[in-house]
């Protein structure tokens, strides 16, 4: 990456986190990499920050994290995910999707306020607006194997 390309601006959902801090998923080291390159930035609040807590505490199978590993993958989180957005919102843009599970809203908040170019999901209620035509959102609704031709821009 050049010094005069900006980093690809990304919201996770909580699911996405799961599988990038818990789980270890190939589809998420796409991402992964294009962080760690500086080629994409990810952005997360107060809201998602909260729900990632509250998912960490439950038993993913027949597995429990306990709580230092709760409190070791919230802190590498906080570690990768940028909070300030910089004033990148496209203040005239007009209203966006409503999500079918007002849970999901946040995502779609905040990816809008951060100027984001995609919300990676797994999550059918938001994945269900990517189809959205009216109105549609500024930023693109995809599943972290959709994006990795974004990242080989």
């Amino acid at each position: 990456m050049s010094g005069n390309e900006t980093p690809l601006r990304l919201v996770l959902d909580t699911n996405v986190w799961l599988d990038w801090l818990v789980f270890n998923d190939p589809d998420v080291a796409p991402v992964r990499a294009a962080v760690a390159q500086g080629k994409a930035e990810v952005f997360m609040d107060e809201a998602i920050e909260a729900e990632l807590a509250h998912v960490l505490a439950y038993t993913f199978g027949a597995r429990n994290l306990s709580a230092e590993t709760q409190a070791a993958c919230l802190a590498e989180c906080r570690r990768i995910a940028r909070r300030e957005c910089g004033g990148r919102a496209d203040d005239g843009y007009k209203p966006l999707p409503r999500c079918a599970d007002p849970d999901d809203q946040k995502f779609l908040d905040l990816a809008l306020a951060c100027g984001a170019a995609y919300l990676v999901t797994r999550d059918r209620d938001l994945l269900e607006l990517a189809r959205c035509r009216d109105p549609v959102p500024p930023f693109r609704i995809v599943t972290p194997a959709q994006l990795q031709a974004g990242l080989k821009r």
